[in-house]
């Protein structure tokens, strides 16, 4: 049975265990009800496209929200997203191409088929900030400041497509018998998997973990609105790469499907070095008391 409107993404499914005379039942299954929400002709809307396109537009409004709290004329994070766009998607695609090259070597035309799932969240954040950097510098702005009303935005972008894996049955994990576990098709399994039908719903432990990094940023952006004297610039975007990356440490311990680069998980090594990242930046601002280096000098936007 179904819970929900339409096609809904979680089942409810009974299964019965002996323990002495009662009878136990079990949760809730996930299952992906397809790539494709709809089409029209020749077109297919699928998930992924509008979740990626979703948030974009939610960051946005949330960033120019965030701008105009901080005293920042809106309309520069407006031009910055276009900057974001062009260099975090290309970027994401690629650095998840570049660790899967084998599957591409031979395929070359999948490369730009960024709609069947495949982009790496690293990638779109090392695109990101090389666009912001460029961005900061031509219009003479603090690029921390930049970051800062970002990061929020970027993280709950992060909750909302971690979706997109659900649907593309993507992105998950080792094999469980959990309440919550996850039904993947035998086409999307792994080869040594195939004998296996429920797996760890990474997806959704991600998509959890970072509506709670989402909510620590918030609070902390609004406490810093009346903190005197105020947050140091670069102080969310910080605590944001030691947050996240704290949490895709273990989730993607727990993954099936991870870029490799030899023995090591990519998303964890990437994930430490975001961590230390994160520290020396807080205590450079706040043990040494110094500003963080930025493209231009200190001044209001």
């Amino acid at each position: 049975m179904y819970y929900g409107g339409g096609a809904s993404a979680v089942r409810y499914v009974p299964e019965e265990r002996n323990e002495g005379n009662r009878m136990i039942s079990l949760a809730f299954q996930f299952t992906s009800p397809g790539r494709i929400l709809f089409e029209i002709g020749p077109v297919a809307v699928r998930w992924y496209g509008l979740l990626i396109a979703s948030s974009v537009l939610i960051g946005l409004a949330l960033s120019r929200y965030l701008a105009r709290r901080r005293q920042v004329d809106p309309e520069l994070i407006s031009d910055l997203a276009i900057w974001l766009v062009i260099g975090a998607i290309p970027c994401a695609r690629l650095y998840y191409v570049a660790f899967q090259w084998d599957n591409y070597a031979s395929n070359p035309g999948d490369i730009l088929a960024i709609w069947k799932g495949g982009i790496a969240i690293h990638g779109a954040i090392i695109g990101g900030i090389i666009a912001a950097l460029i961005f900061a510098r031509l219009n003479k702005v603090q690029f921390w400041q930049l970051a800062d009303l970002i990061a929020p935005s970027l993280i709950l972008g992060q909750a909302i497509g971690r979706w997109g894996n659900f649907f593309n049955s993507e992105a998950f994990g080792a094999p469980t018998d959990l309440p919550w576990k996850l039904y993947i098709p035998p086409a999307s399994r792994p080869p040594e998997y195939l004998d296996f039908s429920y797996f760890h719903p990474t997806f959704l432990y991600e998509s959890l973990w970072n509506l709670g990094v989402f909510a620590l940023l918030m609070v902390l952006f609004f406490r810093g609105l009346k903190r005197r004297p105020p947050l140091r610039l670069g102080t969310i975007f910080l605590t944001y790469l030691i947050a996240y990356s704290a949490g895709r440490v273990w989730i993607e311990g727990l993954r099936t499907d991870s870029l490799m680069l030899g023995p090591l998980r990519v998303a964890q090594v990437i994930s430490l070095v975001e961590i230390a990242i994160g520290v020396l930046g807080l205590i450079w601002l706040y043990r040494l008391n110094r500003p963080l280096p930025d493209v231009v000098r200190d001044r209001s936007m």
